[in-house]
């Protein structure tokens, strides 16, 4: 079955709020874009991969549209471990992370979405298969940098049945305000790297009575093993990382340092779900859980639920905390109940709407 056409497709999204509006960069955030791949074989079947489009959305689809895909079409796409480590090994010199392997997690996701089709089974059972029929989610607020707000948000996702809220705040009275909308709630939180170690310390110590379920990239810069290690070692509250984290080699220089109580793969960025899969078992190994960033609402989130489900670890899916005015996946990717569904479909189980994707593209 060979590889006919691969196309990128970058999408718009609107949010839609109940309250404040999130922040980014200090400015309102309104949309996300999120990067779509679309891979044809010419036995009539498609697959569907999706990118992290954060910050390099257009980057990340020129190397898709100029340097991966000449090399892919006319490959055969059932061959997928043999293909991407052709692929790896062949493009290193571009870069060992930023948008070519975001490009390059794309197309694993959609030869996986690919060869379940092909199988006429989901992407799960083709891992090893489970009987687990959804995942605990948490729900994953945005940043509002304001108290009253993130009472607001983390009192709403409480009361949609969400068991677990992880903030993106970095300041200590927009992290007790959750904690004080929310007592006895577990709660994360992402600071997305905003101290050194010394600070870092300081502030767990501060956040210490606030009973944290972990701190999340607490120092910049994010590759600081030796300070996340530092930290880890010192502070009573768990350390989690890994969104920023490119290649199973850094995840094990992470595991022997012991930095990591949690670890924080992402599918879209680390290169796809065979990158994802041995990163589950070399932490395993190391006895760290694995909890893997996925604020995606397409393939890339199908595909962190197929590998968690298959995984023998118990894991909880980030799911990100907003609504759109339009989604290509509709409700096929909503939490209930604290819950979201593992797909029982061929491949990822769910293809996106053409429609609605092309009403959003943007690219």
């Amino acid at each position: 079955m060979k590889i006919t056409r691969v196309e990128p497709i970058l999408i718009n999204k609107k949010l839609k709020f109940t309250g404040a509006v999130p922040m980014t960069g200090g400015a309102p955030k309104r949309d996300m874009q999120a990067l779509l791949v679309r891979v044809e074989t010419d036995a009539g079947i498609t697959g569907w991969g999706e990118a992290f489009a954060i910050s390099a959305g257009i980057a990340t689809h020129t190397m898709i549209d100029q340097v991966i895909a000449p090399k892919i079409i006319g490959r055969d796409a059932t061959q997928i471990a043999p293909l991407m480590r052709e692929l790896f090994r062949t493009t290193y010199n571009a870069g060992r992370s930023g948008p070519l392997v975001y490009a390059l997690s794309a197309i694993d996701i959609a030869l996986w979405d690919i060869a379940g089709k092909k199988a006429g089974v989901p992407v799960h059972q083709l891992l090893g298969g489970t009987a687990r029929k959804s995942l605990p989610a948490y729900a994953s607020l945005m940043r509002y940098g304001d108290p009253k707000a993130v009472a607001h948000y983390t009192a709403e996702a409480v009361k949609q049945s969400y068991k677990v809220i992880k903030l993106h705040e970095n300041t200590y009275d927009n992290i007790k305000a959750a904690r004080d909308a929310a007592p006895g709630v577990p709660i994360m939180v992402d600071c997305t790297c905003p101290w050194t170690v010394n600070e870092a310390l300081a502030m767990s110590r501060r956040l210490d009575a606030l009973d944290l379920m972990w701190l999340e990239e607490p120092i910049y810069p994010p590759d600081d093993h030796a300070g996340l290690a530092r930290l880890r070692a010192a502070s009573s509250i768990p350390i989690a990382a890994g969104e920023n984290v490119s290649n199973l080699f850094e995840f094990k220089r992470l595991f022997e340092a012991g930095a990591l109580s949690y670890a924080q793969p992402s599918i879209t960025k680390i290169g796809g779900i065979t990158e994802m899969r041995k990163i589950f078992a070399l932490a395993e190994s190391f006895g760290v859980t694995v909890v893997p960033h996925s604020p995606y609402f397409g393939p890339g989130l199908l595909a962190s639920i197929h590998v968690c489900a298959a995984s023998t670890q118990d894991t909880w899916i980030e799911r990100y905390y907003t609504g759109f005015e339009m989604h290509p996946f509709g409700d096929s990717i909503d939490v209930k109940d604290g819950n979201i569904a593992v797909p029982q479909g061929p491949g990822l189980g769910h293809d996106p709407d053409a429609e609605i994707v092309a009403k959003l593209r943007v690219a």
